[in-house]
């Protein structure tokens, strides 16, 4: 893969090798301390060899450390800080900096590329004017006039050059919304590079069965994958990326993973009712780290649109809104449309701030922002026309990593199986996605829990990442296991595969009975002791039965408003907006639960949703009554600070409703502020 600028094909190569060896020495690069190391980004990349004699770092062994810690890829906003010692004042001083880091990328086996350059007016209270030039138009006047009074800016990514499959930047993003709203479509153009003909011509490749290429429905948990090189450009085929309208066949995913840097995995998800299990299920088994829901232009946001973006914001996911079929829809439409997505979305159980991407400006601030606001980038396409589709990939290649605190490589190895295969000539298969710790070609592990709640022995014979072998995976890596020993039938969605622990280590064991707090999103009667419903945790996928309800009331967590409730009792029930500390148990066989899972009942639609609170418990519910601050048998106190914080603290109608009508809060949300925002946006949308 060439770098840019004038350093040969053969030189980055060798350097990117050298680099990705997985001992790199740590003293290629004079360091100091980072306490001792006070100067400004300005500072940095404009005296990139200020660490020759060994006082400071030079730029090449500061971008190395700060890619490696972001993951593999870096985004610096040169000139955008609030103090004039970083700022850029002379355009020629800007490029040079730009130069510089891009000279430094190239030596530590990465590719900076430009994302946006800008002109920023000087502070009105640097101007002593109170209201300050706001238009591009006024930006542009101060320039011409020689004023000098603007500043220059730039944002540039960094992006790692990977060595192999194993180092591939990877984002899952689940695509959801009612039928018929053109989701399989969009994929379809994304991965092909080429427009529809209006036919249903792009979505074609997605479908898995012969009844969804008939239907033109998808009734399964589809997977496809784009990629990005080092620089930022779509890998595509030759044809699509001269505009040809037979662009030819689509590229592989080995071809894809052999060009790429980075991939963007979609889970194509079912819109239709009759399939909100499968959609469910891929929500919660696969991951996803944002979720984009389409609404059709013509329609509005309508069926299982609502109960998908519920679902979206009890899982925490942050949300990307596309509205399709832009150019067949007439102008009163669309503006209905607009108007009824804004209002639900700002309403107090959404509260996100909807931003409508019009330009490259919004694409970069919204993607970089995604994760930590609560605002919902919307865009208008169109998969005939082609409209906003460049804004579109410009902002998926943007989009960051999960945070580092959602996936722990430092922790024991734990992988939940979210589908299994038995292949020919290789034997039993399963994939899923690491949660914690990381493993390589075989590693001996556990997996389980069996029909009996036992754990086997096994060993991974081979792993596959996209398609393509590698040697081993870590945490936030989605991944697929040959195993030894192994049969098909031992194997089941909602299993896990843990490191196998030290001699005279604790044991994984599987739960047949939980204690989860929840909140009711609506029911049209109520439910009860002996009610029976479908559990969605992970990849976990069972029938549970309730067998104890603990009432709680606005107060929560804190005890004071807790009721003691007879669990022998038929008349204890749960009805639309009630909060409860439930004990759940399951129909069948025990699973692998662990305080803080997130879950998700079903009967037809969406019922309940909360977090899972203990395991193994053999206190009465009654118990927890009176010790609000107990955690049963298995609990820990680490796991009760954890479960408060996930709940708020709060109920339904507590502070976190008080919360959600005024003030900011979190970008991904808490279980608590999602329970209340999935209530509205499921029941009252």
């Amino acid at each position: 893969m060439k770098g840019n600028g004038a350093a040969p094909a053969t030189t980055v190569d060798a350097l990117t090798a050298e680099f990705h060896k997985q001992d790199i020495n740590a003293n290629n690069f004079d360091r100091t301390p980072a306490q001792d190391d006070v100067r400004t980004l300005k500072e940095r990349v404009l005296a990139p060899e200020s660490g020759g004699k060994g006082l400071l770092p030079t730029l090449n062994a500061w971008l190395h450390d700060q890619v490696w810690s972001e993951g593999g890829e870096l985004t610096l906003h040169l000139g955008g800080g609030k103090d004039n010692d970083g700022r850029f004042s002379d355009e020629k001083e800007l490029e040079r900096a730009i130069e510089n880091v891009i000279d430094a990328a190239q030596a530590v086996g990465c590719t900076a590329s430009v994302l946006r350059r800008g002109v920023l007016p000087k502070p009105a209270e640097e101007n002593n004017d109170p209201h300050p030039p706001s238009s591009e138009h006024q930006q542009e006047d101060d320039r011409a006039a020689g004023t000098g009074e603007v500043f220059y800016s730039a944002h540039l990514m960094v992006r790692r050059i990977p060595a192999s499959a194993q180092e591939l930047l990877e984002i899952r993003i689940a695509v959801v919304g009612n039928v018929d709203a053109g989701k399989s479509t969009m994929l379809g153009v994304l991965t092909k590079g080429t427009l529809d003909d209006g036919r249903g011509k792009a979505r074609v490749n997605l479908f898995r069965h012969k009844h969804e290429i008939e239907s033109g429905r998808t009734s399964s948990v589809g997977m496809e994958i784009m990629g990005y090189d080092a620089a930022g450009k779509p890998v595509v085929s030759q044809n699509a990326k001269e505009g040809k309208e037979d662009s030819g066949r689509k590229l592989t995913w080995e071809e894809i993973c052999e060009k790429a840097a980075k991939v963007i995995s979609f889970i194509d998800l079912a819109g239709h009712e009759n399939y909100l299990k499968t959609t469910l299920f891929g929500m919660t088994g696969c991951l996803p780290d944002f979720v984009v829901l389409m609404v059709g232009a013509n329609a509005g946001l309508i069926g299982m649109s609502k109960e998908h973006l519920g679902i979206a914001l009890a899982l925490a996911v942050p949300v990307v809104v596309c509205i399709t079929k832009v150019d067949m829809t007439p102008v009163h439409i669309l503006e209905a449309t607009i108007k009824q997505l804004t209002k639900i979305l700002r309403s107090p159980g959404c509260r996100k701030t909807p931003i409508f991407i019009h330009t490259m400006n919004q694409v970069v601030d919204t993607a970089l922002r995604l994760n930590s606001d609560r605002i919902c980038p919307v865009f208008q396409i169109s998969n005939v026309t082609g409209m906003n589709m460049d804004l579109l990939r410009a902002f998926l290649n943007i989009l960051p990593q999960a945070p580092s605190a959602k996936f722990k490589p430092d922790k024991p190895f734990e992988y939940q199986i979210s589908d299994t295969f038995s292949v020919p000539f290789v034997g039993t298969v399963v994939s899923g996605v690491i949660l914690s710790g990381r493993v390589k070609v075989g590693d001996s592990l556990l997996i389980g829990p069996d029909s009996l709640g036992q754990f086997m022995q096994t060993a991974v014979r081979s792993i596959q990442r996209k398609r393509v072998n590698v040697e081993g995976g870590s945490a936030g890596q989605s991944v697929s296991f040959a195993l030894k020993r192994i049969r098909r039938n031992q194997v089941r969605k909602g299993m896990v595969m843990l490191s196998r622990n030290p001699e005279g280590g604790a044991q994984p064991k599987a739960f047949m009975e939980f204690d989860a707090e929840i909140l009711c999103l609506y029911h049209s009667t109520t439910l009860s002791i002996g009610s029976c419903m479908v559990l969605h945790a992970a990849s976990i996928r069972q029938t549970v039965k309730i067998v104890g309800i603990l009432h709680l009331t606005d107060q929560g967590l804190s005890g004071e408003g807790e009721q003691e409730v007879d669990t022998k009792s038929t008349a204890n029930v749960v009805r639309t907006g009630d909060r409860a500390r439930l004990r759940l148990r399951f129909i069948r066989f025990g699973e692998y639960v662990k305080p803080g899972l997130k879950l998700i009942t079903r009967e037809g639609k969406t019922k309940l949703i909360g977090v899972v609170r203990s395991v193994g418990t053999v206190e009465p519910l009654s118990y927890f009554a009176k010790h609000p601050d107990a955690q049963g048998t298995s609990g820990t106190a680490s796991t009760s600070t954890a479960l408060n914080a996930a709940t708020g603290g709060a109920g339904a109608g507590g502070s976190s409703a008080n919360s959600s009508n005024g003030g900011t809060a979190p970008a991904t949300g808490t279980t608590g502020q999602a329970v209340s925002s999935a209530r509205t946006a499921v029941v009252g949308a």
